[in-house]
């Protein structure tokens, strides 16, 4: 088992951070950010090809964050790759060592910076689920045995303030018996709307790691609101923002209130600090 999996299982709340692949060759800047993180991060999500814009494959990414005794976990979409290809990539993932997942259907590429690009979507996040489970049993989508049998813990995506509230918790109870063994959060801000998500995926057994986001200023929030489904910043957090002599040090305290709220209700944190990954110690005292 992978530390991060052990330390759920295990009830230890759980501290995550989130650093992308280079747009370019280049990894010094993200390898860089790795090593730079706290000791209370116990793993890293690496992102493909985040909202839609084109970056180096996470895999590569993810590899040497291994090697560097940095835990990943990989993010894949199916936005980008048919079953043939997903499935080869979970298989040289776990070649790579690489265990833990969290498996998104990816936004449409309309969205992001090559809005030309055709949408694969062969498979949604379920079914993506469902063949991490086919794999580890030791059979592909075909059928077909495999010769070893990868091992993974693999997760989902929610989001708690989705509405309506029923259609997305169906999507949720889909996704834990499909085999999700860890959920993690799209970015919450409203600790009502969590602990209502929360009263209601605890029956289902799966521990659930809340997304913070770093707001830089009033005007991400705006944004944020205006244009990511499920992601609902309060007025009063944009007038905190707004009012603010510095915005990005409000937005830090922000952060550490919601993680406070995340210690309350979750049994982990996921941090996006977007490049301000210098900031997780202040966040997390």
């Amino acid at each position: 088992m992978s530390h991060f999996s052990e330390r759920l299982a295990g009830g230890e709340f759980v501290v995550t951070a989130e650093i992308a692949p280079p747009k370019g060759v280049a990894l010094d800047l993200a390898l860089g950010q790795a090593d730079a993180l706290p000791a209370e991060v116990v793993a890293v999500n690496v992102t493909d090809n985040q909202s839609a814009n084109m970056r180096m494959a996470p895999l590569a990414l993810a590899a040497l964050l291994r090697q560097r005794g940095v835990e990943p976990i990989l993010q894949m979409t199916c936005r980008d790759r048919n079953r043939m290809a997903l499935q080869a990539d979970l298989l040289a993932a776990a070649a790579l060592g690489i265990e833990n997942l969290l498996l998104l259907s990816g936004d449409h590429p309309r969205f992001g910076d090559h809005p030309q690009a055709r949408p694969v979507f062969d498979l949604d996040s379920v079914q993506l689920l469902q063949a991490v489970q086919a794999l580890m049993a030791g059979r592909d989508l075909a059928g077909r045995a495999l010769t070893s049998a990868p091992v993974f813990c693999p997760g989902a995506a929610v989001t708690p303030e989705a509405e309506p509230f029923d259609l997305m918790f169906q999507k949720v109870q889909k996704k834990a018996a499909a085999g999700a063994r860890f959920f993690q959060t799209q970015a919450v801000f409203s600790e009502e709307a969590l602990a209502r998500f929360m009263e209601h995926v605890r029956p289902l057994g799966v521990p659930v790691v809340m997304g913070v986001l770093l707001l830089k200023n009033a005007r991400m929030a705006r944004f944020l609101n205006e244009h990511i489904p499920g992601v609902r910043v309060p007025s009063d957090l944009i007038n905190r923002l707004a009012l603010a002599e510095d915005p990005l040090r409000e937005g830090v305290e922000i952060a550490r209130g919601l993680v406070a709220t995340a210690r309350r209700h979750c049994q982990g944190v996921h941090l996006m600090t977007l490049g301000c990954e210098d900031r997780i110690s202040e966040i997390l005292c």
